[in-house]
């Protein structure tokens, strides 16, 4: 088979059975073509390892940022990874390359400092209540900003204590919501004026969809008040999550679904941070 023709193959079983979105199918298919045009090869039996490394070396001499060059080497991977359970290809894929990322461990917020936050919004007022109601339900259950700007009323079961999340790729995870986030969505629907009955869990004043940049905003304000002196985000919030079950003893496999993560490598992340804050903990305690 031409390499080509394989990755015509490759990109319609990311789609078709894999569910993955447009932009993630549109950037595997620009990676696996500038890798096809380093090649002086047109057929897929003739693919090695050493096609991967020789690759990365060229990258690596056109001084790319290192995150793109383990996205390019995952793509690539993923592609060899197909072949092979396709019986397409005979290459050992432990021998593939993984350029090393010196990635940063994520900011996360301590248990205090999230409780500092939370203290903020005043419920009693509509924007306190919906503010509060956001900030709740994306730590409690570890969204993505967009899964939680767009989270739809009858994706929570309020009796049974959960919520359908429809993540990238549209795939649906069951994920458990606390009984603090079930109350602030219980206030914020009862002090807030509601203009239409929209589908959607979070609207501002004018019945439409809360924005992303609007939690952004409102999140990095409460921060301040909170005195927390850290660089955060929404994302930071999903971070203190993961943190947070790892440290109480959650196994990782449940965190990666918990966090609609497709690779367990993207979850080992926080094993690190995890780490990180036990060797903190027992340095400060230990001082002599």
């Amino acid at each position: 088979m031409k390499i080509n023709d394989a990755i015509e193959s490759f990109l319609t079983f990311l789609s078709a059975e894999k569910g993955d979105s447009k932009n993630t199918i549109l950037a595997y298919e620009k990676d696996l073509l500038d890798f096809k045009k380093s090649l002086k090869k047109d057929e897929v039996k003739d693919l090695n390892s050493e096609d991967l490394s020789d690759y990365l070396c060229q990258l690596s001499d056109k001084k790319l940022k290192k995150a793109t060059l383990v996205r390019k080497s995952m793509a690539i991977r993923g592609f060899y990874k197909y072949l092979k359970g396709e019986g397409l290809l005979n290459v050992n894929l432990a021998d593939l390359p993984i350029p090393k990322t010196g990635r940063k461990l994520p900011t996360i917020l301590s248990e205090e400092e999230i409780n500092l936050l939370f203290s903020e919004p005043k419920k009693d007022t509509p924007k306190g209540a919906l503010d509060s109601a956001l900030l709740e339900v994306c730590y409690s259950c570890g969204l993505r900003v967009s899964e939680l700007v767009n989270l739809r009323k009858d994706q929570i079961n309020f009796k049974n204590g959960y919520i359908k999340v429809l993540g990238k790729g549209r795939k649906e995870r069951i994920v458990p919501i606390g009984q603090e986030a079930i109350a602030s969505i219980l206030n914020y629907q009862e002090v807030y004026p509601f203009k239409n009955k929209s589908s959607l869990v979070f609207q501002n004043r004018d019945g439409k969809k809360v924005s992303r940049q609007y939690f952004f905003l409102e999140l990095k304000k409460y921060a301040k008040l909170a005195h927390i002196n850290k660089r955060i985000s929404p994302h930071t919030l999903r971070h203190s999550f993961a943190t947070r079950l790892l440290e109480n003893g959650a196994q990782l496999r449940d965190v990666q679904e918990l966090l609609g993560h497709s690779q367990i490598e993207t979850t080992q992340i926080y094993t690190h941070v995890s780490r990180t804050l036990e060797q903190k903990d027992y340095d400060a305690h230990m001082k002599r």
